[in-house]
C-alpha cells in the first residue's frame, strides 16, 4: 500500500493537477476542496491514515495557516507542504513558524513535488521512529507505534484495544520476529498499569534449575549461589504487567507454580516460609502453537486454559505485504540516522522486489535487511544490488519497451511486483497494447477466471506494481484486487501440484 498524501485545494483545476502528479509519483490521493473539510477527514472516527498533506494557503473560510493552527493544536504529526500563488518571504516564513515541512509556489513541477514528497515522508518516519525508541525506553508505547496499513492487522489491533482497556490474560501467538512484544508494550501502555512496571521475560532462555528463582524468587541461602535474597520477576512486576515471552518453553515443574501463583495471586520464593501477595497482569507470547504442546503433552492442560483467555494471533509479514513499504522507510530513516549516512530512499525496482518475498525471519529480518544494506550501500539511494540475497532471487521483468508486451499464460510469474515505493516511481511513457488469447491450443474457450488472471496481471507490469491505479482502472476495490491474486497464486500453486503429481 502506498503512502497516502491529502490535497487540501479550492481551485477544482489545482487540485486535479496536483492528484494527477500525486498519482504518478505513486501515492495515493485523497482529495479535498477546504480547509473545514480537510480537518474533518482528519479527525473523522474512521479517519484514514494520512502520510502527508499538499495544503493551498489562500483559501475561502478556514485557509490553510488556520488549518496549520488546528493541525497543531490537535496533536497530528502530519508532514505538510503548503502552496501558494502568493510566494512571497513573509508567506513563507509565517507557513514555516506554523508548522510547515516545505513550500512550493504554484505551479509545481511533478519533480519539484516528488522531492518535497520523498523528503517530507523521509522525516516524518525519522521521527515516528525517535518517538517510538523514546516510548520503548520510557516503557511508553501505545497502538499507534505499531506500523501498519493492512486490513488482516486492523483486526488484531481492534482486539488488542479491547484487551488494553481490561486485565484480561492475553497469549499473543505468531512466528519469530512478527512483533510479539511491540504488541504486548502496547496493550500494556494503552492500559490503566501503564504507569507501573512492565517487565519482560525470555522463559525460553532461562536454565530449567533457574526458572523457579527468576520467576518467584529466592531467599539468601536458599541453594549453593544464593548469596543474597532476589524478589523475583512476579514481585517486580507487581502493579504493573508481567510479559511471559516464549511460553512454551517452560518446563513442566515451574508451569505448576505458575499455576498457583495465577490462582492464588501469590508467589512463594524458593526458601521462602510465607507467600507474598501480587497483583500482575499476565501476558504470554509463543511463537508455537500452544495447543500443539498441550496435546503432546509437553504444557498443562490446566495452565494453557488460564493463558489463553483472549487470543491474539499476529500474521507473518508474508501475508500483509502492504505494511513493507512503510516499514521499509521507518527502517531506512532510522539507520541513516544512526550511521550518519545520507541515502534519499530505495528504488521502485528495489521497492518491489523486497515486496515479494516471503520474509521466514519476518519484521526482524526486513530491519537488519535494511541496516545491512544502508551500511554498505556506496550510492544516495538503496538500489537491487544493495540486497544482494533479493537479486540473485529476481529474474528478468517482461521487457518495458520495444516491441508491444505480449500476454500468455506463461507471460507472468513471481515476478510481479505485489507493490512498490512511492518514492521512485518511473514517469516514462509505458506499453500501450498487449494481445490475450481467447482460445486454448486445443481450440477451447478459455476459462474466465484464467482470463481474468491475465488482464489483472498484464494491468499491473503496465502500471508498473502502481496497485492503487491498477485497481482504479480496473474499476475494483484494492482488497478485491489482492483477493483475486491470492486466488490465482493458489491456483497455480494447486496446478503446479497436479502436475507434478502426473
Amino acid at each position: 500500500m502506498a503512502a497516502s498524501i491529502l490535497i487540501v485545494d479550492d481551485d477544482a483545476v489545482a487540485r486535479r493537477l496536483v492528484e494527477n502528479m500525486v498519482q504518478k509519483c505513486g501515492y495515493d490521493a485523497i482529495v479535498v476542496d477546504s480547509g473545514d473539510a480537510a480537518i474533518a477527514t482528519l479527525t473523522a472516527p474512521e479517519a484514514p491514515v494520512i502520510d502527508a498533506m499538499v495544503l493551498d494557503l489562500v483559501m475561502p473560510g478556514l485557509d490553510g495557516m488556520g488549518v496549520l493552527a488546528k493541525i497543531r493544536d490537535a496533536g497530528l504529526n502530519i508532514p505538510v507542504i503548503v502552496q501558494t500563488a502568493h510566494g512571497g518571504i513573509d508567506n513563507v516564513v509565517s507557513a514555516m513558524r506554523a508548522g510547515a515541512q516545505d513550500f512550493v509556489v504554484k505551479p509545481v513541477g511533478i519533480e519539484r513535488l516528488q522531492v518535497s514528497l520523498r523528503n517530507a515522508l523521509n522525516a516524518s518516519a525519522l521521527k515516528g521512529e525517535l518517538q517510538r525508541i523514546r516510548h520503548s525506553r520510557e516503557g511508553r508505547l501505545t497502538f499507534a507505534d505499531i506500523i501498519t496499513r493492512s486490513d488482516t492487522m486492523a483486526a488484531v489491533l481492534r482486539t488488542a484495544q479491547k484487551a488494553a482497556a481490561s486485565t484480561i490474560p492475553v497469549l499473543i501467538e505468531g512466528e519469530s520476529g512478527v512483533g510479539k512484544e511491540l504488541f504486548a508494550r502496547a496493550i500494556h501502555g494503552s492500559g490503566e498499569r501503564k504507569a507501573k512496571p512492565f517487565v519482560a521475560v525470555n522463559c525460553g532462555a532461562i536454565p530449567d534449575n533457574l526458572v523457579e528463582s527468576i520467576l518467584f524468587g529466592h531467599e539468601k541461602g536458599a541453594f549453593t549461589g544464593a548469596t543474597e535474597r532476589h524478589t523475583g520477576k512476579f514481585v517486580e512486576a507487581s502493579g504493573g504487567t508481567l510479559f511471559l515471552d516464549e511460553v512454551s518453553e517452560l518446563p513442566l515443574a515451574a508451569q505448576v507454580k505458575l499455576l498457583r501463583a495465577l490462582q492464588e495471586g501469590a508467589v512463594e520464593a524458593v526458601g521462602g516460609r510465607k507467600p507474598v501477595k501480587v497483583d500482575v497482569r499476565i501476558i504470554s507470547a509463543t511463537n508455537r502453537k500452544l495447543l500443539d504442546r498441550v496435546k503432546g503433552g509437553q504444557f498443562r492442560e490446566d495452565l494453557f486454559y488460564r493463558l489463553h483467555v483472549l487470543p491474539l494471533t499476529i500474521p507473518p509479514l508474508r501475508l500483509r505485504r502492504e505494511d513493507i513499504p512503510h516499514l521499509l522507510r521507518h527502517f531506512l530513516a532510522r539507520f541513516c540516522a544512526e550511521e550518519n549516512r545520507h541515502i534519499t530512499g530505495i528504488s521502485g525496482e528495489a521497492m518491489a522486489h523486497l515486496s515479494q518475498q516471503e520474509w521466514p525471519g519476518n519484521i526482524r529480518q526486513l530491519e537488519n535487511t535494511v541496516y545491512r544494506a544502508v551500511v554498505m550501500s556506496e550510492s544516495d539511494q538503496l538500489g537491487l544490488s544493495d540486497f544482494p540475497h533479493i537479486a540473485t532471487q529476481s529474474t528478468a521483468a517482461p521487457e518495458a519497451h520495444g516491441e508491444p508486451l505480449i500476454v500468455g499464460p506463461a507471460a507472468f510469474h513471481s515476478t510481479v511486483p505485489a507493490m512498490v515505493s512511492g518514492n521512485e516511481i518511473p514517469i516514462a511513457p509505458l506499453p500501450s497494447a498487449g494481445t490475450l488469447a481467447m482460445l486454448t491450443n486445443a481450440g477451447e474457450m478459455r476459462p474466465l477466471e484464467e482470463l481474468e488472471s491475465e488482464i489483472i496481471r498484464f494491468a499491473i507490469s503496465h502500471y508498473r506494481g502502481q496497485m492503487s491505479e491498477v485497481a482504479r482502472r480496473l474499476k475494483i476495490g484494492r482488497s478485491t484486487l489482492y483477493r483475486k491474486l491470492d486466488e490465482a497464486a493458489d491456483d497455480d500453486s494447486t496446478a503446479g501440484s497436479a502436475e507434478d503429481a502426473h
